[in-house]
């Protein structure tokens, strides 16, 4: 934190301030300031909205309580943490961070010395506090370590094999649990409805909450007996209610407290500073406090972004459309969701057939096998998941799908450049996917293909991928199994387009008036239309392919492997990792640089050929 102290304004662009030495009524008011703050802006410039307005305070007591840099506090998944980057003198620059070169919408250590861990998905915190902690304990290091977890990231297996490590850690480690009952969507599971028992006992909270305010107005000796009350009540809860699933687990519990009390969190917070063990702090919160639409519908303002016209028809419109089409014609169709319900589209599916639609929680790798178990009885699974989330999911896919053959179809979605930045950039599932065995991997490059292409993996008896951005155009040329189609005729050069890139190619094509531009829709990435690839390139002597992914290993990547006598160029991103929000510019990927490449190596290639 800085070091310099004085009265704190949010609206201050110039702010410096060190929130260990404000009092009570000050934080209050800086809570008002900053949610008023987020209210004002994070709608206008997009961004992570109702999980932010719900953690505040308790970022405040977090920074209250301890000193960063030098204690670690690792934020899961991220889109918790607005406030935390406006007290590191972050605040300026955060409304600009969806911008090329922006600041990050999430924690990272190459930003700034505050975040102790980078993250983009969820259920990771845990690990990451463990291995902090342990890594201070050898250097001897005796500063803390804290990870705040939302009870929708606890649905994720990795952050239950970090519990069930944790007994092993010898020193000072702090859960703070934030309970809002929500994901991105509503939690699901067993465990969701074990941590309902908590929030939802009135004997237990009335008891907390009356004792606490009797006692404090007792003169004198008021607040002693208050603090003895608050180390009672553990004593108090487990008459209530059996040994938690954490103290089981060798973790210290504490609470429930109320994560938008400021008194509560500091005093829980001051507690198990002392603790040289782990220990879980269980804050509940609301998510979207403060704004009355986020409090009623957190699902739909989890994230919210300035509204952009478009001709193009979004996907998830059409997923969630296909999949209720395709389940009234056939009984054995399930879904498989992993808390993305209502982003991928599928909300009016669940409603409609409920019984076939298993939302499993953020458990990427459980949604893939759960579907393979389901296929290997004869069910036809499908999973739509998003591109960076699959990539949880890869040894799944490969081992209990590819490896089987077992007929699931993966819907995958959100491909390409995201506006969360590098944490959700789908790019690479083109590179794994299509070097798995026994898949059929299909791009569509519209709206009527991908309609197209579910309709034929339908039929298939062997696993498929479709993986497709959040829009699409309307129409192209019609997709044919096995096939790449000729969008366009020509001799000097051929332009293969993988999937959602043939508007771009279109338009390199009109840039390029001196040179005959033959642009193939390559929407069959597994198996390869070898005759009409050939046949282009035979005639041509000169391609280029463009992808909305990664270039290496690509869809691009393929097709110049199985043709390595004819100079292919491939344009995709690049796998050396990038910083922020990089655009399609960055990679070549615009129809004038592609125009402009053409042109230079035309003119050294086709001299080969003459």
């Amino acid at each position: 934190m800085a070091t310099e102290s004085r009265r704190y304004n949010v609206r201050d662009e110039t702010m410096n301030i060190n929130v260990n030495e404000q009092n009570i009524g000050e934080l209050k008011e800086l809570a008002s300031e900053i949610r008023e703050f987020l209210i004002s802006n994070v709608p206008e410039n997009g961004g992570h909205f109702a999980s932010n307005l719900g953690v505040v305070e308790l970022t405040l007591a977090l920074h209250k309580v301890f000193e960063t840099p030098s204690d670690s506090i690792i934020f899961d998944v991220g889109h918790q943490s607005y406030t935390h980057k406006i007290l590191t003198e972050r605040k300026d620059i955060l409304l600009n961070k969806r911008a090329n070169g922006g600041i990050s919408g999430f924690p990272r250590l190459d930003e700034s010395e505050h975040d102790a861990f980078g993250v983009g998905h969820s259920s990771t915190s845990i690990s990451a506090a463990l291995g902090i902690a342990r890594a201070k304990k050898l250097q001897g290091d005796n500063t803390h370590t804290i990870a705040v977890i939302g009870d929708g990231a606890l649905t994720g297996g990795l952050a239950f094999e970090a519990l069930n490590n944790l007994k092993s850690c010898d020193n000072n480690l702090i859960i703070v649990l934030n309970d809002n009952g929500m994901s991105i969507n509503k939690n699901v599971g067993a465990y969701s409805r074990y941590l309902t028992k908590f929030r939802t006992n009135p004997v237990y909270l009335s008891f907390k909450r009356g004792i606490d305010f009797s006692l404090n107005r007792i003169p004198l000796i008021g607040a002693g007996l208050a603090r003895f009350a608050f180390r009672f009540k553990d004593v108090f809860r487990s008459m209530l209610m059996p040994t938690t699933i954490f103290e089981k687990m060798g973790i210290s519990y504490i609470g429930p407290v109320d994560g938008h009390n400021l008194n509560e969190l500091i005093s829980a917070m001051e507690r198990v500073k002392k603790y040289n063990y782990p220990v879980l702090i269980h804050a509940l919160t609301v998510k979207g406090k403060g704004f009355t639409e986020a409090e009623e519908e957190p699902t739909s303002y989890h994230a919210v972004y300035p509204k952009a016209e478009s001709s193009l028809v979004n996907t998830s419109v059409l997923l969630g459309d296909m999949l209720c089409d395709e389940a009234i014609r056939n009984d054995k169709v399930v879904v498989i969701d992993s808390a993305m319900s209502k982003g991928l589209g599928l909300t009016e599916f669940a409603k409609k057939f409920p019984e076939r639609f298993f939302d499993v929680g953020i458990a990427e790798g459980h949604a893939v096998t759960f579907a393979a178990g389901m296929a290997a009885k004869g069910m036809r699974p499908i999973v739509p998941i998003y591109s960076s989330f699959a990539q949880r999911a890869y040894d799944q896919m490969l081992h209990d799908v590819a490896l089987q053959n077992l007929p699931v179809t993966f819907m995958i979605a959100s491909c390409g450049l995201d506006k969360c930045g590098e944490t959700h950039h789908g790019i690479f599932d083109l590179s794994y996917t299509s070097n798995m065995p026994n898949l059929t991997v299909l791009a569509p490059s519209s709206a009527e293909q991908m309609a197209q292409m579910f309709e034929y993996s339908m039929g298939l008896n062997s696993p498929c991928v479709i993986r497709f951005p959040k829009e699409l155009q309307a129409k192209t040329v019609p997709f044919v199994p096995n096939e790449s189609r000729i969008v366009q005729c020509g001799t000097d050069l051929t332009i293969f387009s993988i999937g959602d890139m043939l508007e771009v190619a279109k338009e390199t094509a009109k840039l390029l008036p001196d040179y005959s531009a033959e642009i193939i829709d390559v929407g069959s990435i597994r198996p390869l239309d070898m005759e009409t690839i050939k046949t282009s390139l035979e005639k041509t002597k000169l391609a280029i392919t463009i992808e909305n992914g990664i270039k290496q290993n690509g869809a691009g990547a393929l097709i110049s492997s199985r043709f390595p006598e004819f100079p292919i160029y491939n344009f995709g991103y690049d796998a050396n990792w990038f910083p922020g929000f990089d655009t399609m510019e960055s990679y070549g990927l615009t129809a004038d640089l592609l125009a402009s490449f053409v042109k230079e190596k035309h003119k050294i290639e086709v001299k080969k050929y003459a």
